[in-house]
């Protein structure tokens, strides 16, 4: 399985998410507490959108591992974002390539998945065959990540990411079923367009892979006043990780199990989660 975090809020250099913190992600890549794998060193990549709006997010990726990458290293000290993506890979047993690692890019979308469809093998043809025609020249790799993704693009994610997520898992499922799987689809997810924010939790077993976000900001002032980092930002940043990035207490919450939680502008809220027919 992945690792991976989600930043939403006043802009970071990535260097203070990625590298500083005392169980950054960049110490997962090494000592993960909470995967299945202790070492997650099968590819990383680290997506950005800018303050200025380009109209889509930029993509760093590499098939080795993040914790000696002298590129990751050096963007981290001049990279700075409001609403970032990292992600270290452990693969399932896709290949260990460029186009395999997350996350994944589409027009303004970026998406990134730590979990698997189990049988993956089995399904491949069946959930390709999905994926709008005018989409799939953009699968450019073989993970069952990506053609997750896609899947989702076809059934709406433009225009309604949760419900289309839903009907993502639906088919899925429905397909995995139809195959004999008894449990298909293991999932945390994370996927923005440069504005908001949405988060998923969810499997078909009902025991989902980790996953927290952080505490509210000003609740953090209140606990720990004397923590400069948390003066020079906003309200409204938060962050969402496969595991806590430090022991702070008050810091880290789990996101329930079959649930998705939203970030935006106007705040955040979190909502129970269902696959749908699609």
């Amino acid at each position: 399985m992945c690792r991976w975090l989600a930043y939403s809020g006043t802009p970071q250099l990535l260097e203070t998410i990625l590298y500083k913190p005392a169980h950054s992600l960049i110490d997962q890549s090494l000592h993960s507490r909470l995967g299945v794998e202790t070492t997650n060193g099968d590819g990383f990549g680290v997506g950005w959108y800018t303050e200025e709006d380009t109209g889509s997010p930029a993509i760093l990726r590499d098939i080795g591992p993040a914790w000696n990458n002298r590129n990751l290293r050096e963007i981290a000290d001049h990279v700075r974002s409001p609403l970032f993506f990292a992600h270290i890979r452990a693969s399932t047993g896709t290949a260990v390539q460029q186009t395999n690692c997350h996350p994944f890019r589409h027009g303004r979308w970026m998406f990134m998945h730590n979990g698997s469809i189990a049988e993956f093998h089995r399904m491949r043809r069946d959930l390709t065959l999905l994926i709008d025609p005018e989409l799939f020249p953009y699968v450019e790799g073989t993970t069952d990540s990506e053609v997750m993704f896609h899947l989702a693009l076809t059934l709406g994610l433009e225009g309604d990411p949760p419900g289309a997520v839903a009907r993502m898992a639906g088919v899925v499922e429905r397909v995995g079923h139809e195959h004999g799987v008894e449990y298909p689809l293991q999932m945390t997810l994370a996927i923005s367009d440069g504005e908001h924010l949405w988060a998923f939790r969810y499997s078909s077993q009902g025991e989902s892979r980790s996953l927290f976000y952080s505490s509210r900001v000003e609740a953090l002032r209140r606990l720990h006043p004397d923590m400069e980092f948390l003066q020079e930002i906003s309200d409204e940043t938060r962050l969402v990780v496969s595991e806590p990035l430090g022991d702070l207490p008050g810091a880290w919450n789990e996101v329930p199990e079959s649930t998705f939680g939203i970030v935006g502008p106007d705040g955040d809220e979190m909502r129970a989660f269902t696959p749908q027919a699609a």
